[in-house]
Formats: C-alpha cells, sequence, structure tokens
C-alpha cells in the first residue's frame, strides 16, 4: 500500500487534490493518503490531521497574526512524517508552507513533488534555488512554465489544470440558475471578494459599492455572491450590512455528497459577468467563458513587505489575472489598488454585463485557451507522482 503524505492550503488547492487523489486511486486502489486537506480530499478517503483553514493566509501580516498555530501544523506534521515516513510527499500549491516542509523532507530520503509551483515567472524568480534544492519533481499547470524550470535543471511535468477537464467547454447558464432557484431572465451579476480573510475585508466593500452603483442605473440586477466557509460568510455578511444591495442571494457551499461541485461554479455559470478578486477564481471564471473584472487590493502594510520580500514593486508580467496572463494580453479589465474604485469597478462590470459584442470576444478567445489546458491532469499527474513513489 502506498502512503502519500499530501498538504493543500486553500479551497482551490482542495479541490485540485481531490482530483489527484481520484487519478492516483484509478491507478493504485489501496493507496492511504494523510496530511493537510480539506472536504473535497476529505471526500475522497483523506485523513486530514489539522484543519485546511490554518494555511488560508496571505503575506506576512496574515502569518504574523496566525503564527503559534502555523508553527503548531508545520511541526506537528513534520514530527509525524519523520516517524512515519510516507512514499512521497506532495505539496498543492500553498508553497510558503509546503516548500519549507519539502526542504526538510527530502533529506531524509522523501521523494518530494510539488503541484503547483510559485509564481516565479511574476515574483521573485530567485526561489527557482530553493525548488531545486526541495523538490523532486515539479508538477506544472501552464504549458510556458515547462522551459523555465527544465533552464534551471529542476525536473518538470506539465500536466495541464484538471479544472480545464472538469469545467465543460460549453457551460449551461439556464440549468445553473435552476439549480439556483434563479427565476430570472435579467442580468445576474457574480461577486467573488475572495477565499481569504484579507480579501474578503479588502475587496468586499468596493465590490458592494460598485453593485449599489449599478442597482441604480439597472434596479432589476441580481447579485450573487458565492461563498467558500462559515467564516468568510460571517465576515462578508457583517460588511453588507454597511452596504445593503437588493435582489441578493448568498450561496453557501452544500453538502458535497449532495453536490460534489464548488458553490462558486454555480454562481460563475449562472452569471453574465464577474467581479472577482485575482486568484484561481478568474481562471475558473475564464473556463466558464464569463467576462470579468479582476480586481485586488493590498493594504501598504502588506504592499511594503512584498515589495521588500520580492524586491519588486510590481509583477514580471504586465498582468495579474490568469486569463491575461495566459493570453499575453489584457482581454479582461484589471482594476488594482488605487485604480479599484466602486465607480470604474461599476463601469467595468457595466460593460462586462451588457456589452453583448464585446462578451462574445471574449468567450471566444477563453474557449481557446480552455482548449490549450484540457489535458488528462488526473491521470497524467497520477502517474508521474507514482513514478516518483517508486524510483525517488
Amino acid at each position: 500500500m502506498k502512503q502519500i503524505a499530501m498538504v493543500a492550503g486553500e479551497p482551490s488547492g482542495d479541490l485540485l487534490a481531490s482530483r489527484i487523489m481520484s487519478g492516483i486511486q484509478a491507478q493504485e486502489p489501496t493507496a492511504h493518503f494523510t496530511g493537510i486537506g480539506g472536504p473535497q480530499m476529505v471526500q475522497r478517503g483523506f485523513e486530514s490531521r489539522y484543519p485546511m483553514d490554518t494555511l488560508s493566509i496571505f503575506g506576512y501580516a496574515d502569518a504574523i497574526k496566525t503564527l503559534p498555530s502555523l508553527l503548531q501544523t508545520f511541526y506537528g506534521s513534520l514530527n509525524y512524517w519523520k516517524k512515519n515516513k510516507p512514499d512521497v510527499f506532495v505539496g498543492i500549491d500553498a508553497p510558503d508552507f509546503n516548500l519549507r516542509m519539502e526542504s526538510r523532507l527530502r533529506p531524509l530520503g522523501i521523494p518530494t513533488v510539488q503541484f503547483v509551483g510559485p509564481s516565479i515567472w511574476a515574483w521573485r524568480y530567485e526561489r527557482i534555488h530553493k525548488i531545486r534544492q526541495a523538490v523532486s519533481h515539479m508538477l506544472v499547470l501552464f504549458p510556458f512554465e515547462v522551459p523555465l524550470y527544465e533552464k534551471e535543471g529542476v525536473p518538470v511535468t506539465c500536466v495541464g489544470h484538471p479544472l480545464a477537464q472538469n469545467i465543460p467547454l460549453q457551460p449551461d447558464q439556464a440549468a445553473a440558475r435552476q439549480r439556483l432557484g434563479l427565476n430570472t431572465e435579467g442580468p445576474v451579476l457574480a461577486v467573488l471578494p475572495g477565499s481569504r480573510r484579507s480579501e474578503v475585508q479588502l475587496l468586499s466593500p468596493r465590490f458592494l459599492q460598485a453593485v449599489q452603483i449599478l442597482q441604480r442605473q439597472h434596479p432589476e440586477l441580481v447579485v450573487v455572491v458565492p461563498m467558500v466557509n462559515a467564516q468568510r460568510r460571517a465576515e462578508f455578511d457583517a460588511i453588507l450590512q454597511q452596504y445593503p444591495i437588493k435582489h441578493l442571494h448568498v450561496l453557501d457551499q452544500p453538502h458535497l455528497s449532495q453536490q460534489d461541485r464548488p458553490i462558486a461554479w454555480e454562481a460563475m455559470e449562472a452569471a453574465d459577468a464577474l467581479l472577482v478578486a485575482s486568484g484561481t477564481a478568474t481562471l475558473e471564471a475564464m473556463l466558464f467563458k464569463r467576462p470579468m473584472v479582476i480586481s485586488y487590493v493590498l493594504t501598504p502594510l502588506m504592499k511594503k513587505l512584498m515589495a521588500w520580500q520580492s524586491g519588486q514593486s510590481r509583477p514580471l508580467t504586465d498582468w495579474v489575472g490568469l486569463p491575461n496572463i495566459l493570453a499575453q494580453d489584457f482581454v479582461v479589465p484589471e482594476l488594482l489598488q488605487d485604480e479599484a474604485t466602486p465607480e470604474k469597478l461599476a463601469q467595468a462590470a457595466q460593460r462586462a454585463l451588457f456589452d453583448s459584442v464585446w462578451s462574445q470576444h471574449v468567450a471566444q478567445r477563453f474557449l481557446t485557451l480552455h482548449h490549450s489546458l484540457r489535458l488528462d491532469t488526473p491521470r497524467i499527474a497520477a502517474a508521474k507522482i507514482l513514478e516518483v513513489a517508486r524510483h525517488g
């Protein structure tokens, strides 16, 4: 029986890991998985030793606040795997945590696989040296990443993105609206302020004020807001009291036995357009072919810490949103920092909602990108993980 250690740090990693688990189970039915994971991994038989939300942090500010629980989780996991050596360790995203763990485990003879590397193509390219020391094999999602790792002597395989297989090429908006009980043929805007506490606190007020502006011009506008967990829901509800809006549907994730599908996907598929925090959600929205407005805001302290840590005042790429990075073009607008005003967000969202010619152009660009990522990711990734487990 293969013993496979895994760590996923947030809902997007939980989803990716659950897909990889299914691929491993198809090739190694008796494999046992343990570590840190979320509900979708647990649904597939994962033994989670610590709550995944412990790792759902952003930057130094959040890390300092949660340092005691982070240290307990890190050293508790490390000591467990020292005593109960797995055949392979698989880190799913969460590079700050996972690369540190991999750098401790690999010298002990435990092979390590990192699935989804840090965005060295955007921030802190020098991290490649730590990756080379810590990681036995890198699994990357995007074709443009492969030459970067090959040039630096890091074994690498592009496995495509599992979401490209699991999200249909042609979304069914009417069916999604029916599942959500949205009895409307009018415009629907999905608002996704992020899965981290800091994102919800910084983006929700701006997004909600933008919706208020839109609803003054379009009173019929329906708004759906998916929430990843109860904590984010409580934080969002507190902000909502300050910026109330009409025709609002706040969506909680249903029990996975009822629906093995993130509630955010339902919101995206049902919507005509999105206001969305930069991150994995923008890739999901791209795969659903939805026009979107990408936004992100850092506090001055978070911005200074990132600049200090990276030595950069901005990313190495011209874009921050994954759809734009993949297209190497501003397919959809990005409103960041001081540009992320309610007025500008509302103006950009109005175009996404009501400019049908532009929306169709965006959907066609996104369809092309979808095809480029549509590989059999669970099978390819699982085969490579098992190969590393057998041969190191």
